[in-house]
């Protein structure tokens, strides 16, 4: 079941944010913190699940907490675009352990993956028994982050969406 993001309401959006700062917040306290019953946010949070709106909830892990300091950008460009091509370079590179983002692009390569590394060393381990194992790689190359300037899991503009007016049905 979609939901079109016309059809959500200002309260919607408002819910979205707090559950963005906060997954484990309770109704009861959403509700005190936007004014509704937590019977009403409840039905409201169940259908935003239903609907797909809300995909699940997770804990944010500090990735430099857990040794992983460097980030690695790497663009992969393949031999070939053709769908055979592309698909069985997909299929092999979900299995890779250590790729946190791998998305087909457009421009001058075809894949740019993300990598989180605690170590130049653990690149270039990476690198040779993952990357260069991938099928139909032509070419790879790589950047490493030297500083992060901003990390979002959700993009402020969706929560805009609620203050300019979004009309949808009320539940």
């Amino acid at each position: 079941m979609d939901i079109q993001p016309s059809e959500l309401d200002a309260i919607d959006f408002r819910i979205l944010k707090a559950l963005s700062e906060d997954g484990r917040i309770s109704d009861v306290a959403l509700g005190e913190m936007i004014n509704l019953s937590s019977t009403a946010v409840a039905r409201r949070r169940r259908i935003l699940e239903e609907t797909g709106v809300i995909e699940g909830y997770t804990a944010k892990l500090s990735l430099s907490a857990l040794g992983l300091a460097g980030t690695v950008v790497v663009m992969v460009e393949l031999s070939s675009q053709a769908e055979k091509i592309l698909v069985e370079f997909e299929r092999e590179v979900v299995k890779c352990p250590s790729v946190s983002f791998c998305g087909f692009v457009s421009g001058d390569t075809d894949f740019m993956i993300l990598i989180h590394v605690s170590s130049l060393d653990e690149y270039d381990k990476i690198y040779r028994e993952e990357l260069s194992n991938l099928p139909h790689v032509s070419r790879i190359r790589s950047s490493f982050v030297l500083r992060e300037v901003a990390r979002r899991s959700n993009v402020p503009v969706i929560f805009e969406r609620g203050k300019a007016g979004a009309t949808g049905p009320r539940r």
